[in-house]
């Protein structure tokens, strides 16, 4: 029985034809479904429960939310429900959201990414306590192409913490990082099966990329760690035969770093890739994917799961439950999105290379302050010669303090995190004008975490358009109560939805005059 399920109610056994009946039959998705004719055969309608007795034309199972995505996916993970809270960055999907969606069968990942090695090292230590032997958790490996070193110690952090399960975001190729996470741990289980110590998914919006997270890690990348001692040679040759990753989530618009794609476009590309590489390679058993993306009402997981994916991963929407690691201020913010309100803004980890990311517009100028630093570092080349005028603009309206006391601050920063950063900045002066004007967008984001008001028109929250349908949804609901907000709560309330939207669609093929009230769920409180 599902923790879902509700107690039986007495369904009439007189077959329902009116549109409200046949909407409140479609809603009771954990009941058989009988597709009956009137006694002219003109007219479709529905009996629930025990099979009626006559002519029954179709008859639909029972349906829970746990059957909606892949059952593999499920048994790896020792998971109940295929759902997975993704790892929003700076710690705002806290240890404490990942010890809630893991006590509900469900999976999370720490957001460790923009934190440094000290932050995350305290998460994951925490997290190995209180989770202990359990298999659905994770972190978050992020790519940092300005911190190789801080991506690769994470790495050999998660290893020596046995961490479950790893989730590389933000990969535009594999690193020696990332291919450590892959193939550290790999052995032939008493069947002969390849055994993973750690599970890794891969974050990806790109066919070019999934294909390489797909295939087998490249001797290129395996060689060096075996030469260096960090894995042995048949964990090497085992890393050969299967893919760097066995979970592909499929990143369409979201918050965040994204490529802004719609899901109907990406999410089929990448399936037949799947299977075109499963064929190529040979693997006894097929990579799951799943999806990401604007995934913030039952309506859109319903459709990421009917699409092909195997597990969904939610993220904008989670930043309003009460785990989250956002302030208050900020959260209500998100509460008062609407779909249109984001907007593409230059990314901190990125900066140099230019690469955006999506964030919310409406009730802060992040986006548009932080275009324009982009702007200077694009056009000039060091803070000196910056223009008279862009500077005073720069220092007023952006940093709210002369470059000279930011770049103090910044030095002191870099040289505790990283000094090679600082020697760099010293040498190079198009570097110290990127590291000055990325400490705007750095602290931006801590702003919002901390609810430092003063600076609420520079808040940068990562948020995408599911934020903005989610408001819609729970609108004068249950879960439009900020105390009620929980991430399981909110998980439950989309899976369950998304069954209802799921059974309603299933009875609309079969002829039935479904209403669209039938897809309608309104959220409740769900155990």
């Amino acid at each position: 029985m599902s923790v879902l399920a509700r107690p039986e109610e007495t369904i009439a056994a007189a077959p329902a034809f009116a549109p409200e009946q046949i909407a409140a039959c479609a809603q009771q998705v954990r009941r058989p479904a009988h597709v009956v004719a009137d006694s002219a055969g003109t007219r479709l309608g529905l009996v629930m429960g025990p099979r009626p007795a006559g002519e029954v034309i179709g008859t639909l199972p029972p349906l829970y939310p746990e059957w909606l995505g892949g059952r593999t996916f499920c048994e790896a993970h020792g998971v109940r429900f295929p759902y997975v809270a993704g790892e929003m960055a700076n710690g705002i999907a806290t240890t404490r959201m990942v010890a809630a969606m893991a006590r509900a069968e469900m999976l999370g990942f720490f957001g460790a990414g923009g934190l440094g090695f000290p932050e995350v090292e305290r998460a994951v230590r925490e997290l190995a306590a209180e989770l202990g032997d359990r298999p659905n958790w994770g972190v978050n490996l992020i790519h940092s192409p300005s911190e190789p070193e801080l991506e690769y110690g994470v790495a050999g952090l998660l290893l020596r913490h046995a961490v479950p399960c790893v989730s590389a975001s933000a990969f535009m190729g594999l690193t020696p990082a990332v291919v450590l996470c892959s193939a550290a741990g790999l052995s032939r289980g008493a069947d002969g099966q390849i055994v993973r110590r750690t599970r890794l998914f891969a974050k990806v919006s790109r066919p070019e990329v999934a294909e390489q997270f797909l295939s087998p890690a490249p001797p290129g990348l395996l060689r060096p760690l075996v030469e260096r001692g960090e894995l042995s040679s048949e964990e090497a040759e085992l890393a050969g035969r299967v893919p760097v990753a066995e979970d592909v989530t499929v990143e369409s618009d979201s918050g965040g770093h994204t490529d802004n794609r719609p899901l109907g476009v990406l999410l089929p590309r990448i399936l037949l890739l799947r299977d075109e590489l499963t064929r190529r390679f040979g693997y006894s058993r097929t990579a799951r994917v799943g999806a990401a993306g604007g995934l913030g009402t039952p309506g859109a997981v319903a459709s990421a799961f009917a699409l092909g994916a195997e597990y969904v991963v939610t993220g904008s929407v989670n930043q309003v439950a009460v785990e989250a690691g956002l302030s208050d201020d900020a959260k209500a913010m998100l509460a008062d999105a609407d779909i249109a309100d984001v907007i593409m803004a230059p990314a901190a980890d990125m900066f140099e290379l230019g690469v955006k990311l999506q964030v919310l517009r409406r009730g802060t100028m992040f986006a548009p302050r932080a275009g324009r630093l982009y702007e200077a570092y694009r056009d000039h080349p060091s803070l000196e010669e910056l223009p008279p005028r862009v500077r005073t603009r720069i220092e007023q309206e952006v940093l709210g303090a002369p470059v000279e006391e930011i770049w103090a601050r910044t030095r002191e920063f870099w040289q505790d995190r990283d000094p090679s950063e600082v020697a760099r900045a010293q040498n190079d002066p198009k570097h110290r004008m990127a590291l000055v004007f990325r400490w705007y967008l750095g602290n931006s984001s801590r702003w919002a975490i901390a609810g430092e008001t003063s600076r609420r028109s520079d808040y940068q929250i990562w948020c995408g358009p599911a934020m903005g349908a989610f408001n819609r949804w729970t609108a004068g609901s249950f879960l439009a109560e900020r105390a009620n907000r929980s991430v399981v709560q909110i998980a439950l309330n989309l899976l369950e939805g998304a069954a209802v939207a799921t059974r309603a669609h299933q009875l609309r093929t079969y002829g039935v005059p479904v209403p669209p009230s039938a897809s309608v769920f309104t959220p409740r409180p769900l155990a």
